[in-house]
């Protein structure tokens, strides 16, 4: 099992993700909520998939999209620290990436699809590592962080997009 991550794990920024998580095994946390969010917006009528709460809001289809990138970049970061790589890794600019994500040509069902498929190489990823990749460290946008607060980390900013998708979206939360 992976140890919550204490402070100094990862950026101050991810707390807050850190802190939704609750105790236990955070891999079988990710398996279990990535299965309700696949099966809460997999049960959504398709246009839903282009309804934002307000003006300037990201669509359903860009929020989902956001998560699976989101995800990616964790998992690219975890990847590199855990095989070695020690140069600093580069940051995430969440608003130029759904600029270019595509969602307004693609239908709900590919996204979350596409979401399923990328939780599922995460999986595959994170139960590959030993204990020391997950001692490993690495550096991204000049922060430092540890391979075994990731999946914490996954988990969290899920948790906290899906509690939004509950609150501001109305469906019901994959979380």
């Amino acid at each position: 099992m992976i140890s919550r991550p204490r402070p100094g794990d990862y950026p101050e920024f991810f707390a807050g993700y850190v802190a939704r998580v609750p105790d236990g095994d955070v891999l079988r946390g990710l398996r279990a909520q990535g299965a309700r969010t696949a099966a809460v917006l997999g049960g959504a009528r398709e246009d839903m998939g282009d309804y934002a709460y307000a003006e300037g809001k990201w669509s359903v289809k860009r929020l989902l999209l956001h998560i699976a990138d989101g995800e990616r970049m964790f998992c690219y970061r975890a990847m590199c620290a855990a095989r070695g790589d020690q140069q600093d890794l580069p940051g995430f600019d969440e608003n130029a990436y759904a600029a270019h994500d595509g969602s307004a040509s693609r239908t709900l069902a590919s996204i979350v699809a596409e979401y399923a498929s990328v939780r599922a190489a995460t999986l595959t990823l994170f139960e590959g590592f030993d204990g020391g990749a997950w001692a490993a460290r690495g550096v991204a946008n000049g922060a430092a962080f540890t391979v075994a607060s990731l999946p914490w980390i996954v988990l969290g900013h899920d948790l906290h997009h899906g509690a939004v998708l509950a609150e501001r979206y109305g469906l019901s939360d994959p979380g």
